[in-house]
């Protein structure tokens, strides 16, 4: 007897929801490659013998593969969570290695399109990560969606800092160790979990599940914390191979500790399951479950895909993915995420050559360019938490916050497009507060309006906004204006590679930008008055009904039927 209860708290403690919530969180830190093209390019550079031309390519064909994620979406519509972090832990570390094989000469110099290729399907696994294990967590706890990818999305901010801190303990300064090592680490993470990450069905609930997520939150900022101050302390002295690998290990104690937290709430879970043995937790069966057992799932009539694309339900139920697609407030979304995120990724990917414009001092430039991670995991985590706040206290729409941060945004362009002494600090913070604080809030409105039943493809629909609006602002526009007036500074950079100093580098297209994103916050504004009765209402009380049934309740039946009889 008591071997079946071991087993079966061994059971518990692997599939449990927190135990899922700390998987996604290893899952999450370890899906961050792509911030860290910047470290290993000169590599791909140097050995392949590209130029700055090619070398850009790459890291477009990155960006794109990185945010074109409606692919892992529509597979995960039809195939179970684990299949989804299987297919992302293949395509990471085959990209990894190819591109790493590629670099050290251990196989012949592959053509330029393939080194592309490699590369977008390398940025693309993170999309597999993202929505195997943050799609599974939101529909796990449907009433604390916007504090859990506030939470999980924080983690992918921190976790270009963190495999940095750990590369640099195994394999010192070699850069082209850095491509292998991204190219296994987080395929082993999403491989360790495939079992663990599911969706449960949950009729106990816990009076203290915010709490919890406060303890997470607490774990994350003092991780967010160390790495600020290591990236700081390591740019001004020399660390021996002792003091990274000791750098190293605190990081990952920082890293696991939210596994104490999850583990303790998962036994006192089991413990309730002991006293209270029936209708506690059923497991949701997976897709392929679904098509074995057909009777399990509600016969249901089969329509066209395209039926009632244009009758669309109300706001909260679950949407058809055409129906979301064409509806005005994802369009209203689409515009905001465009204008938003287009100008973000433009001005942190301009942020070295802002500053060298503008001459400040390189050692200076390095460290606000170093702590962008660190202004994005705070917007991404204060996104989560205070629109939470606001909506279920003050039942203010999370649009509003939205629209908050995108004026926001703009003020922090305008301060680069109208410098005065410091102003790049500022603007730096603003921009990487900014940056992270829209996604999460852009996630959590779209799976309030249109349900999570497509979920899956529907966030990575919002995301795909974002290399759109890369490509105009920082290509079209920032590029090109940039390049006109380098080309009006003679004896800088050569022909080929001309150098811009001074305002007017950056002045118009930044005015720009500063301009477009006020008018995408006036834009955002239409959707707080569309959805504002909505938000009003009680959001989750769907997810609430027959999916929840508190211990309390469950107690009052029980005594109310011991009376009557």
């Amino acid at each position: 007897m008591a071997e079946l209860q071991s087993c079966g708290l061994a059971r518990h403690l692997v599939t449990g929801r927190w135990t899922s919530v700390f998987a996604s969180f290893l899952i999450m830190a370890g899906a961050g490659a792509t911030y860290l093209f910047a470290v290993y390019s000169s590599d791909i550079k140097k050995n392949l013998g590209y130029n700055q031309t090619m070398l850009n390519t790459m890291s477009s064909c990155k960006d794109i593969g990185a945010s074109v994620g409606i692919v892992s979406g529509l597979i995960a519509e039809i195939t179970p969570t684990w299949f989804i972090l299987l297919l992302g832990s293949l395509t990471n570390f085959v990209g990894y290695f190819m591109i790493w094989l590629a670099v050290t000469g251990r196989i012949a110099k592959p053509q330029f399109w393939q080194m592309c290729f490699y590369i977008f399907i390398a940025a693309n696994s993170q999309n597999f990560a993202n929505t195997g294990s943050l799609v599974t967590c939101v529909k796990n706890f449907p009433e604390s969606r916007s504090i859990m990818l506030g939470l999980l999305k924080g983690y992918v901010g921190l976790s270009g800092s963190l495999l940095t801190q750990m590369y640099l303990a195994i394999y010192g300064d070699d850069s082209t160790s850095l491509i292998l090592f991204i190219g296994w680490l987080p395929a082993i993470i999403s491989l360790l979990f495939l079992y663990t990450i599911r969706e449960k069905e949950v009729k106990v609930k816990q009076s203290n599940e915010v709490n919890v997520f406060y303890h997470f939150l607490y774990l994350s900022a003092a991780l967010a914390v160390f790495l600020m101050a290591m990236t700081l302390t390591q740019q001004r002295v020399n660390f021996s191979a002792t003091a990274y690998m000791a750098s190293a290990i605190v990081a990952c104690v920082f890293v696991f500790l939210p596994g104490v937290v999850a583990i303790r709430q998962e036994v006192l879970l089991w413990r309730q399951i002991r006293e209270h043995p029936n209708d506690i937790i059923i497991e949701k069966l997976q897709p392929d479950e679904l098509q074995q057992n057909p009777s399990k799932k509600g016969e249901e009539p089969k329509k066209s895909f395209f039926a009632d694309v244009f009758n669309k339900p109300s706001r909260g139920e679950d949407y058809s993915i055409l129906q979301a697609i064409f509806s005005i407030d994802m369009l209203i979304i689409f515009i905001a995420t465009l204008v938003g995120l287009g100008s973000c990724l433009t001005a942190i990917d301009n942020l070295g050559q802002i500053g060298e414009a503008l001459l400040y001092e390189p050692k200076t430039v390095k460290t606000f360019v170093s702590m962008i991670s660190i202004w994005n995991y705070s917007g991404r985590v204060f996104s989560g938490f205070i629109s939470e706040i606001l909506l279920m206290k003050y039942k203010v729409p999370r649009p509003v916050l939205l629209s908050a941060v995108l004026f926001l945004l703009s003020i922090g362009l305008a301060m680069i497009a109208f410098p005065f002494p410091g102003s790049i600090y500022v603007a730096s913070l603003i921009i990487g507060f900014t940056f992270g604080a829209q996604l999460p809030l852009v996630f959590a409105i779209i799976s309030e309006i249109f349900g999570l039943k497509h979920y899956s493809t529907l966030f990575n629909c919002g995301q795909m906004a974002s290399p759109i609006g890369s490509f105009l602002f920082n290509k079209e526009l920032t590029g090109r204006l940039y390049d006109r007036e380098a080309k009006k500074m003679p004896g800088l950079g050569g022909e080929k590679n001309k150098v811009c100093k001074g305002v007017q580098c950056f002045n118009i297209s930044f005015k720009v930008m500063a301009l477009a994103t006020l008018i995408a916050a006036f834009i955002s504004v239409i959707l707080v008055a569309r959805t504002k009765e909505f938000y009003k209402g009680d959001l989750y009380k769907r997810y609430r009904g027959e999916t929840y049934i508190s211990i309390e309740e469950e107690e009052k039946k029980k005594d109310t039927t011991a009376a009557a009889k």
